[in-house]
């Protein structure tokens, strides 16, 4: 490719990515993630991925959404091509890409949350993330977007972790109070004993945090997710 011909294509890439952006932050996030979902999914992926790991905590949240949604509906009308973007996000997580990996494993929960045939088969590696005889992640803001990931599929399809919950019991103990609420949080579907001993101790943990929920980022206190996920039937 010509200097010029990558000159074009930059310059072709801005107002688009700027556009997404803009559809993204406006206030009916419905309305603006439908357009977005409306844009050919292979001209939207790089502007989605390049939000991920931005220090706008929204945008980076509202583009997981967005994620999920057009990775879904690609992997519905050519499925290699979905599996080649889930195989991008294990690459950056990998120490070998010389990345962190920033928002990689929320998008991979968000991907598996909405497509049923990408969960089956990326399920185990995202649990694989928080165990430590898989793929360990040690870093705990990685840690964070793992546990939050693992917590929306688990809230989608609890029955494809329905044998991982004793792996959510670090995370229900440990000194960060994001790593424990979040973990609160992802265990409500998938509760036993053990899990249920340490949630009735958290309901009166009052650290809070947040939590990107409808589009939205709450705040809560790992008390209260605590209790919802007790609350759960």
């Amino acid at each position: 490719m010509s200097c010029d011909q990558k000159r074009n294509r930059l310059l072709q890439h801005r107002p688009l990515k700027k556009k997404i952006r803009e559809l993204l932050l406006q206030e009916d996030f419905e309305q603006g993630l439908s357009q977005v979902c409306d844009l050919p999914p292979r001209k939207v992926i790089n502007p989605l991925f390049s939000f991920l790991c931005g220090l706008d905590e929204l945008l980076k949240w509202r583009a997981v959404t967005a994620m999920g949604e057009v990775v879904a509906k690609l992997a519905d009308e050519d499925m290699e091509s979905a599996r080649v973007i889930m195989r991008r996000y294990m690459w950056h997580l990998n120490d070998e890409s010389g990345g962190i990996g920033w928002g990689c494993p929320e998008a991979m929960g968000e991907i598996m949350a909405r497509n049923e045939k990408l969960a089956d088969e990326f399920c185990s590696i995202l649990i694989s993330y928080i165990r430590p005889d898989g793929n360990f992640l040690e870093h705990e803001v990685l840690q964070r977007g793992v546990l939050w990931g693992v917590g929306r599929l688990a809230h989608a399809r609890p029955q494809l972790l329905k044998d991982s919950a004793d792996y959510l019991i670090p995370y229900l103990q440990s000194e960060d109070p994001f790593l424990r609420g979040l973990a609160a949080w992802g265990s409500k579907t998938l509760r036993n004993k053990k899990i249920d001993a340490i949630l009735s101790r958290l309901t009166q943990d009052g650290a809070r945090l947040s939590i990107f929920m409808n589009g939205h980022l709450m705040q809560y206190s790992v008390g209260q997710l605590a209790q919802a996920a007790m609350d759960c039937n």
